[in-house]
């Protein structure tokens, strides 16, 4: 206030020995940093563990999760399924097998509760003297149980699993040493060349191009006819030197009427192309190509092309592959790559596409090279029409009529070629349910074939290396032993050890060498490395279908001789073929290319057509289950529990995971889901 004298505080601020007191401070500093480790590493350990209880916690608590909702998905799927199954099943699946498996799995059941008895009342057949001291009936069984399994058993169990071995390490080295010839083939920059080199015929000159036959077989196709007629149909190659027959087995007129529309249609446009429709469909695709090929203008054509219905080739396709027939009279077959517009799609499609791509890169690609014979894969090829005559055209005695044509042209001295970088896009089967329909033909028929063409291979002329070639690799080998072992092995002969540890398999035989075998087929297709081990558990998962098929081939059983024609969904490959085609249309030059109509597909068609037909209601149909995979399933977690008491480690979570996988697909928790 004026008038009051302002007074201030002061504050004084004395500095005494800074040096010393800095000294101090240094000195208690060194003294606590001396104490902070010892702090810190009792603190450490503490931090650690949390954090491991915490992803620990996180890690059970999505686990628990998810086997909810598999549970969930589990028990849904039975209850949709269980009336659909009653009625679409068929009765082979109630055959042998199954009651096989069934009775298999009842018998480890019991076996499990009788050893897990013995385990916790610590049984022990050392500490038995006399006869007398055994108590109990479950007791007196468990004792002539193990006196059984030493002396009979086990002996028995050894056999079969040394037998099964070996022919795994043969078809292992079988294996590899088509993967180094594959590898020798890449360093070395091999590939099957033109004679003449790329200019074999006149481009300015039609008249030196020769004829060409393209067959496009088809049957019920209504979603993908359009786009294998008009890839066909837009081949460069002189309008006049090229046919194109559709073949169509369809028993729907709504699917006749759209695929006769689309070859009108191309007709107007100047390709020369005809439909053609059998009234009695016998011999499935053999039937109908061995009709297609007894037309009168046949005769004018030199070499015929095939393509599936799900088959878009590139414009260049004939002008990649007929070339190699000039100068090569002996040549008889040019089989080109498939690859697949959907091999993403889902898990299994991608597991289909690592089998496929080590088929085309490995398997066709070394014999090729080397033998000159491999399997002709039913499409995607051309043959010269001379060597289709000389060997006796097709024929229906089986349900792999391509590979029966292939085996007969070889004992007739023909040669084929395969070219890896020639490829036609295709789809592979989405659902689990065709997939497995398509592997049953593809394996029970090889073993018709075998059946009908061992005295042909043994009284042909062809050299010993050839008949030998034959039989034991390419029939025994690896349409034979593959299916066998796979099966026995690791679906019968594992879970059977977990109950007599006397015939336990070695770790090498049930993780080193599959997983091993299992990269290299991997190695094709590099992309699908993460899906190694699913890769392995589901081919052993497919072993019993392979394994079944086999069995009714070489014993002609009733389910040989079905052919199912493999679903299509057509719907995804017409985005990505179209982009494709595409670009290959913009990188060719020649002659007119025909637009391929993006609007009208053949499945909107069929749909309007059945909009305006007064068809009755369909059921909606539901995913089924499958009984075979689920019995396997249950006994191979069976003998997963027996596997834990024994602390057998590899052995119990191999059996977990492949009694998972059968479980998942046995449920038809695999592929395309179906509501």
């Amino acid at each position: 206030m004026p008038g009051k004298e302002m007074t201030t505080n002061s504050v004084v601020v004395t500095i005494v020995n800074p040096l010393g007191e800095i000294d101090d401070y240094n000195s208690n500093s060194t003294t606590n940093s001396s104490l902070l480790p010892d702090k810190q590493k009792a603190s450490i350990p503490k931090q650690f563990t949390w954090v491991l209880l915490i992803k620990a916690y996180r890690a059970l608590f999505y686990l628990a999760m998810g086997l909810r909702s598999v549970f969930l998905s589990a028990k849904k799927r039975i209850i949709l399924s269980e009336v659909s199954q009653e009625e679409e099943e068929e009765p082979r699946t109630r055959g042998k097998l199954y009651r096989f498996l069934r009775v298999f799995l009842v018998i480890s059941m019991v076996a499990l509760v009788v050893e897990l008895v013995a385990h916790f009342k610590k049984w022990d057949l050392g500490l038995i003297n006399h006869p007398w001291e055994i108590m109990g009936l479950v007791q007196w069984s468990y004792m002539a149980w193990l006196s059984f399994r030493v002396d009979y058993a086990a002996p028995t169990l050894m056999m079969l699993s040394k037998l099964c071995i070996v022919l795994f390490l043969i078809q292992s080295i079988d294996r590899m040493i088509q993967c180094v010839g594959c590898f020798w083939i890449k360093c070395k920059g091999l590939k099957p060349e033109v004679v003449g080199g790329e200019a074999a015929y006149d481009v300015e000159d039609c008249s030196s191009y020769p004829m060409v036959l393209v067959q496009i077989p088809m049957c019920n196709e209504g979603e993908v006819f359009d786009q294998s007629i008009g890839a066909a149909c837009e081949l460069d190659w002189p309008r006049d030197r090229f046919l194109v027959q559709v073949l169509d087995d369809s028993d729907d007129e709504n699917i006749q009427n759209l695929i006769r529309n689309e070859v009108w249609s191309w007709k107007q446009k100047g390709v020369n192309i005809i439909y053609r429709h059998r009234f009695i469909r016998t011999g499935y695709k053999a039937g109908n190509l061995k009709s297609a090929m007894a037309c009168d203008y046949v005769k004018d054509y030199e070499f015929v092309t095939i393509f599936d219905a799900d088959f878009q080739p590139s414009p260049d396709f004939l002008k990649r592959t007929v070339p190699h027939f000039k100068g090569n009279p002996e040549l008889g077959l040019v089989q080109a790559r498939w690859i697949f517009v959907n091999k993403d799609e889902n898990l299994l499609t991608r597991l289909q596409n690592i089998n496929l791509c080590f088929h085309f890169e490995v398997e066709q690609q070394v014999n090729g090279m080397y033998l000159n014979f491999f399997g002709f894969n039913g499409t995607a090829g051309v043959w010269r029409i001379k060597a289709l005559e000389d060997s006796g055209g097709w024929m229906e005695r089986t349900t792999v009529e391509d590979m029966d044509i292939a085996v007969r042209a070889h004992l007739n001295g023909w040669k084929f070629i395969f070219l890896n970088d020639v490829r036609a896009l295709c789809e592979l089967p989405e659902s689990y349910e065709a997939y497995k329909k398509q592997q049953h033909r593809w394996h029970s028929g090889p073993m018709q074939l075998f059946r009908l063409c061992l005295p042909d291979i043994l009284s042909s002329k062809i050299s010993m290396g050839k008949k030998f070639n034959l039989i034991f690799l390419f029939f025994l080998l690896r349409k034979l032993v593959l299916p066998f072992y796979s099966f026995t092995l690791f679906c019968v002969i594992l879970p059977l050890t977990m109950f007599i540890p006397e015939a336990e398999l070695p770790l090498w035989v049930v993780c080193y060498v599959p997983i091993f075998m299992s990269f290299l087929n991997i190695l094709p297709s590099p992309k699908s490395f993460p899906f190694l081990i699913p890769y392995l558990l589901f081919e052993n998962t497919m072993s019993v279908t392979k394994f079944n098929a086999m069995v009714s081939g070489l014993f002609q059983l009733g389910s040989s001789y079905e052919w199912v024609v493999t679903k299509k969904t057509g719907g995804r490959a017409s985005e990505s073929d179209l982009v494709a085609l595409g670009e290959r249309e913009s990188m060719s030059s020649g002659q007119e290319k025909l637009p391929r109509r993006l609007s009208d597909s053949g499945l909107e068609k069929l749909t309007k057509h059945k909009e305006q037909e007064a068809v009755p209601a369909v059921k909606k149909k539901n995913n089924k289950i499958y009984r075979k995979e689920l019995a396997l399933a249950f006994l191979l977690l069976t003998a997963a529990a027996r596997s834990l008491l024994s602390a057998h480690g590899m052995h119990f979570y191999f059996l977990l995971f492949q009694g998972l996988a059968f479980l998942a697909v046995g449920l038809d928790l695999i592929g395309e889901q179906i509501s």
